[in-house]
C-alpha cells in the first residue's frame, strides 16, 4: 500500500520535538511528522484540506490507488518557484498566496445548467470537478462504448478499466493534488475494432468563484479516464468555459489516456477560462503499436493558464501530432510543457505550437522536449514554434528541444519570433485596406492554421468566433 511507503520513509528521519500529526478520511491515512523536513508547511496544510474536503463515502478501488499514491509523492513535493528549471518562465505565486479552498461538495447550479450552449455531441457537464448533468441520445454511442462515472461502469469492464488507472509516471505537484482531491473520475471506454462517428464533449465549468480582495481561491480537481481498446477510434472534445470573465477560481484538471494497437483519438482542447483565473492541466497519454493520437488546442484564458502534455509511445509505426494556438490578449501567462518520448522503430512526432502576445503585461511560455531513445531507429520527428509579439514588453520564453540517442532519424526543430511583416500589412493597404483592418485579418489568418484543425465544424466555429472576438 502506498501508504505504508510513506510511513517508512518519514521513519527515516530523525524525531521532531513536537508531537506527530495525521490527517485521515478513513481512506488515506499520512503521518505528518517531520514535516519541516519533508515539505513546506503550506503544502502540508493544503494537502490537509483536500483530504477534508473528500465524501466519508468510500471511494473506487482505482481513485484510492491514485488517491494513496498521490499522497505518497505530495508529501515530498515542495511548491514550485522560478528556481526551479520547469517553473522558471511561470510564477504560481499567486496560487501560493491565495487562500486555497477546495471545492467539497456537489451542488446544482441552475444558472450554468439552464444556459448550456446547444451541442449535437453526447456531453458531460462538469461542475467543480463533479459531473451534474450527462446527455446521450440513444443513437449517439455505439453498442459497447461507455461513458460516465467509474461508479457506474458493467461488471465486466470494472476489471479491464482498472488495470490502466493509475498505471501513468507520477507528474508534478499539481498532478498530485489531483490525485488527492479528484471526487470522482470519468471514464470513456470503447471496445475493440468500434469507430465512435460522434465526438464525445465535455465541458468544464467553475460553479463556485472566490474574492481576489481576501484572495479566496476556490480549486477544484477534474479527472478523466480514456481507454480505447484495438482498433477502436473515438474524438473527445474538452471545453473550459469562464462564465465571469473576473471569475476568481483555480481549475486544476488531469485527463489520462490510454490508446491500443491501431486504435486513433483525436483529442480537441479549447480553454477558455476567465482572465483572472488558474488552469493547470495534465494530460497524459500512452499509446501502443500503430495507433494515433492527435491534440488540437486553442488556449486564450486565465491569468496563469499551463497545459503539460506527456505523450509515449510504447510500440512501432505509432503517430503522434500536437497542434496548439496561445494567445495572450491581457496580463496573462499562456505556458505549454510537453514531451514526447519515442521508443520503438519508425515511430512519427509532429508539433506546431503558435502564440500571439498582445499585451504588454502578457507572456508566452513554450518548453517542448522530444526524446528519440535507442531504439527509435528510422523515426520522423518535426518540431516548430512561431510566435508574434505584438506591443512593448510583450515576453515570448521557447525552449524547442530535441534529445536524439537512435542514429538512423529523421528530425528538425525550428522557431521564429517576430512582429507583423511590415512588407504583408504594406500589401493591404496598398489595396486600399486601413492599417487596424490589416494588422485584425493578418492575426486572424496566423491562428487560424491551428483552428482549422478541429475536427469538428461545432467547435471550429466556436473558436473561430472566439478568437475574432478578443480581437
Amino acid at each position: 500500500m502506498a501508504t505504508a511507503t510513506v510511513l517508512s520513509r518519514l521513519s527515516l528521519i530523525p524525531n521532531l520535538s513536537s508531537k506527530p500529526k495525521s490527517f485521515s478520511n478513513k481512506r488515506t491515512t499520512v503521518s505528518v511528522r517531520a514535516q519541516a523536513s519533508f515539505s513546506d508547511p503550506f503544502v502540508l496544510q493544503l494537502a490537509e484540506s483536500l483530504e477534508d474536503s473528500l465524501s466519508s463515502s468510500s471511494p473506487s478501488l482505482p481513485l484510492q490507488r491514485i488517491r494513496d499514491s498521490s499522497a505518497e509523492s505530495i508529501l515530498s513535493t515542495p511548491w514550485p518557484s522560478r528556481r526551479d528549471e520547469p517553473f522558471r518562465f511561470t510564477d504560481t505565486s499567486f496560487i501560493r498566496y491565495s487562500q486555497i479552498e477546495p471545492v467539497s461538495t456537489q451542488q446544482r447550479n441552475s444558472e450554468i445548467l439552464d444556459n448550456l450552449t446547444e451541442t449535437h455531441f453526447p456531453n458531460a457537464v462538469i461542475i467543480d470537478g463533479f459531473v451534474s448533468n450527462l446527455t446521450i441520445g440513444p443513437s449517439d454511442l455505439p453498442d459497447g462504448v461507455y461513458f460516465g462515472s467509474f461508479s457506474g461502469l458493467p461488471d465486466d469492464l470494472t476489471n479491464r478499466v482498472s488495470e490502466f488507472i493509475g498505471d501513468f509516471d507520477s507528474g508534478d505537484l499539481f498532478w498530485s493534488i489531483n490525485g488527492m482531491g479528484a471526487p470522482d473520475l470519468t471514464v470513456i471506454y470503447v471496445p475493440a475494432g468500434c469507430k465512435v462517428d460522434n465526438s464525445i464533449h465535455l465541458r468544464y465549468f467553475s460553479g463556485q468563484t472566490g474574492d481576489r480582495e481576501s484572495k479566496r481561491l476556490p480549486v477544484s480537481n477534474p479527472r478523466v479516464f480514456v481507454l480505447v481498446e484495438e482498433g477502436g477510434e473515438v474524438g473527445i472534445v474538452e471545453e473550459f468555459v469562464g462564465r465571469d470573465e473576473q471569475g476568481f477560481y483555480w481549475t486544476n484538471p488531469v485527463l489520462e489516456v490510454v490508446v491500443l494497437k491501431n486504435a486513433k483519438v483525436k483529442h480537441s482542447y479549447l480553454q477558455k477560462e476567465s482572465t483572472a483565473a488558474a488552469h493547470i492541466k495534465w494530460t497524459f497519454v500512452r499509446q501502443e503499436a500503430e495507433s494515433e493520437y492527435e491534440l488540437v488546442e486553442v488556449s486564450t484564458g486565465g491569468r496563469l493558464g499551463r497545459h503539460n502534455v506527456h505523450v509515449q509511445q510504447l510500440g512501432p509505426d505509432t503517430l503522434t501530432e500536437l497542434t496548439t494556438f496561445h494567445m495572450c490578449v491581457n496580463e496573462q501567462t499562456l505556458d505549454l510543457h510537453s514531451r514526447i518520448v519515442l521508443d520503438h522503430p519508425r515511430g512519427s512526432s509532429r508539433q506546431l505550437h503558435k502564440c500571439i502576445v498582445a499585451h504588454s503585461s502578457g507572456q508566452a511560455v513554450f518548453d517542448g522536449n522530444v526524446r528519440v531513445n535507442k531504439y527509435a531507429q528510422q523515426t520522423d520527428a518535426g518540431q516548430l514554434t512561431r510566435s508574434l509579439l505584438l506591443k512593448p514588453r510583450a515576453t515570448v520564453n521557447i525552449k524547442p528541444n530535441l534529445q536524439i540517442i537512435a542514429d538512423d532519424v529523421k528530425c528538425s526543430h525550428g522557431a521564429a519570433i517576430s512582429d507583423l511583416e511590415e512588407d504583408q500589412l504594406f500589401y493591404f493597404q496598398a489595396r486600399g485596406i486601413d492599417l487596424e483592418t490589416a494588422r485584425r485579418a493578418l492575426i486572424s489568418s496566423f491562428g487560424s492554421e491551428v483552428i482549422e484543425k478541429f475536427p469538428n465544424r461545432e467547435i471550429r466555429d466556436q473558436a473561430r468566433n472566439h478568437v475574432k472576438s478578443l480581437l
